[in-house]
């Protein structure tokens, strides 16, 4: 099930050879327009958990046939876009682009120069045959009728009446028939119906006079505006699809759970983890159990505690080494990018608070200052994540700059700059930013997870939580990365709060009826 990949338009998926291939073209067109692409590679190619096999041992696999591999597949696929659009709100439905030097390509650049130069020979008969052109029309009319709403009556008949095909088959007949009155009609009539963003194209269209290149403008503008349609009906959809797609995402993952009845292991795993983690921390937390062998601990956990803890877990994955919980693997990309975003900001947050030390108070309320190295760390740690990325010497490169910007700024505002000393200070500090145990650097990091914490437990509240102290510099991007991982998670929770919740039943019962820690070692 994990390796079939998303087609782009399952709806005309016709033979089995047919939608394999649509498949396949899917996988080319998402890996082509998505400049996160190496991270999904990384964790298909990498992640135990995409190559496990979930078949019990105790009984052999059942043969497949191809039909229902076929129908398996359009499932899948439905419901990796329905999943989709809902977690996305920036899904955009964009045109396919077949790959430059691609035999496709050259087989569809081949056809299409045959069809209009067949079109410009016809117009160029002496008399002219509009055999094609009366065809090209009839396609205009049904993309302009498309576009309609139902009560877009007069807008209908204007475009029945005017674009009538048999009507202009008798006029060409008669050679009566004016094509350029015509085409003048259907760009008005498309300067109406397309979106603002469309006019540009419409007035270009005016400015070309041979018919030939002017029709093959008009499809293409046409093609925009059906994107724009499509794109409109995806935005408008996406409130009634959550509901919808949770369900239905659901009962796939029931029926699938039914043939696969260990498919909660990692799940089950990675709540377990979460609950002795929330236990050990209440444990710490509460005092001693008193006289009467009353105690806190994990019988005092509530299923929603659990569950955040559990989802931020997620932010600490090693993706590389470690499967991905069953129920959050067609998110983990998504996850991972998060992942991501946050160990910048660290490092961000982290470089911004021990400049600000430094400088004391001086700097802090200079307009812009802020900002100005907060690009300058940003700019420098791009790329941190790849593996020719050398850490050590970009915050070196990133210690000469800030100085620099210090010295400048305090110079300016009539300050004293940096001496030589404190400029090493300064530097070093940075440097010191690159081990995983400095002690700023776990600081920022304890807040940033008490932000998101904090964020998931009032997510269904107006008010948000204020970003705890040192945080100021990054808040913004924090609390936008906060928004994304937080309707991530609100939505899988709306999926498959059912399966925690029995799995969390039976975990946090077991943990009653032993001490904090017993589960971890048994």
């Amino acid at each position: 099930m994990n390796k079939l990949k998303m087609s782009q338009n399952p709806d005309k998926l016709h033979s089995s050879e047919e939608e394999l291939s649509g498949l396949e073209d899917g996988q080319e067109q998402e890996n082509s327009d998505n400049p996160d692409q190496s991270v999904r590679k990384r964790i298909r190619q990498s992640a135990p958990g995409s190559q496990r096999d979930d078949t019990p041992k105790s009984s052999p696999a059942r043969p497949v046939s191809i039909e229902e591999l076929m129908e398996t597949a359009k499932g899948v696929t439905n419901m990796a876009l329905a999943h989709e659009i809902v977690v996305n709100g920036d899904f955009q439905i964009k045109p396919a682009e077949l790959p430059e030097h691609s035999l496709e390509k050259k087989v569809r650049d081949i056809v299409h120069k045959a069809f209009w130069d067949c079109l410009e020979a016809q117009l160029k008969e002496d008399p002219p045959t509009y055999d094609h052109a009366i065809k090209l029309l009839g396609e205009i009319k049904e993309n302009l009728l498309s576009f309609l709403l139902p009560g877009h009556t007069r807008l209908r008949n204007q475009i029945t009446e005017v674009l009538d095909l048999d009507l202009i088959k008798q006029e060409a007949e008669n050679g009566a028939l004016d094509i350029s009155k015509l085409v003048k009609f259907v760009i008005g009539m498309m300067g109406t119906l397309c979106a603002p963003a469309r006019d540009e194209e419409i007035k270009k269209l005016n400015d070309i006079h041979e018919i030939v290149p002017l029709f093959r403008a008009i499809f293409s503008v046409l093609d925009l505006m059906k994107m724009d349609m499509a794109n409109f009906a995806v935005s408008s959809i996406r409130p009634k699809l959550m509901q919808q797609s949770a369900e239905y995402e659901r009962k796939k993952f029931q029926e699938f759970l039914e043939k696969q009845p260990n498919s909660l292991e990692l799940v089950t795993k990675w709540l377990q983890e979460a609950a002795d983690d929330l236990g050990k921390l209440r444990h710490e937390m509460l005092p001693p159990p008193s006289a009467d062998g009353a105690t806190g601990g994990a019988s005092t956990l509530c299923l929603t505690a659990v569950q955040n803890q559990a989802y931020l877990k997620l932010l600490k994955w090693d993706h590389v080494n470690r499967p991905f919980p069953e129920t959050v693997l067609m998110d983990q990309t998504r996850f991972l990018e998060i992942q991501l975003e946050l160990e910048q900001l660290l490092l961000v947050g982290t470089v911004l608070l021990v400049t600000f030390s430094a400088a004391g108070s001086a700097l802090v309320d200079v307009p812009g200052f802020a900002e100005k190295i907060k690009t300058i760390v940003k700019v420098l740690l791009m790329g941190m994540h790849l593996p020719s990325f050398n850490l050590k010497e970009s915050l070196a490169a990133i210690g000469e700059k800030v100085c620099a910007e210090v010295n400048s700024c305090l110079s300016q505002h009539g300050f004293t700059p940096f001496s030589a000393e404190r400029e090493a200070v300064l530097k070093g500090q940075i440097q010191a930013v690159a081990s995983l145990d400095n002690p700023i650097c776990r600081l920022i990091d304890s807040r940033i997870q008490k932000f998101l914490e904090n964020y998931l437990a009032s997510s269904h509240q107006k008010t948000l939580p204020a970003v705890p102290g040192g945080l100021g510099p990054i808040q913004r991007e924090l609390e936008e990365v906060a928004a994304k991982y937080v309707r991530l998670v609100n939505y899988n929770k709306m999926v498959f709060s059912p399966y925690y919740d029995a799995v969390l039943g039976k975990i946090l019962t077991k943990e009653e009826c032993q001490p904090v820690g017993k589960s971890e070692e048994s």
